[in-house]
Order: C-alpha cells, then sequence, then structure tokens
C-alpha cells in the first residue's frame, strides 16, 4: 500500500472515535515525512486539539507507518 492511502486509511479508522465527541480529522497532505491534517467541529475550538493530534493521530501513524515521523494540525490561519 502506497504512504499516502495507508495514512488515509489509518485516518478514516481513527475519524470515528473522534465524531463520537463532536469532532474529526481530515487529511490535508503528506511531505517530507509529515503528514499534515485539519481538525474540524469540537476538535477545531478545544484547547486540548494540539495535544489530541500528538497523543492520538501521531502516536497511532508513527507506530503503523515507519516513513511518517510526525503530525501537524493546519489551521484556518496556516492556509
Amino acid at each position: 500500500m502506497e504512504t499516502i492511502e495507508h495514512i488515509k486509511f489509518i485516518i478514516e479508522k481513527i475519524r470515528p472515535f473522534l465524531m463520537n465527541d463532536g469532532g474529526d480529522v481530515e487529511f490535508v497532505k503528506y511531505e517530507d515525512g509529515i503528514v499534515y491534517v485539519k481538525l474540524i467541529g469540537t476538535c477545531a475550538d478545544c484547547t486540548f486539539g494540539d495535544s489530541e493530534i500528538k497523543d492520538t493521530v501521531e502516536s497511532i501513524l508513527t507506530s503503523e507507518i515507519p516513513e511518517v515521523i510526525e503530525v501537524k494540525n493546519i489551521t484556518n490561519s496556516d492556509i
């Protein structure tokens, strides 16, 4: 499986857990070992958003895909 397809597959598995709390995560891009995602819904406004990315999404992706070294959240101000 190609790296980007694998990333998207894993994110799809994570999404239901975030959606249970009214949030969501969207894949933006993969570049130089970094996965860029955008938090949506309650996750986007949550003060724990960055730790959610690091503790959950990044932890899972880096353990499942050796090429992934970090996950960063893109905010509206970054676009």
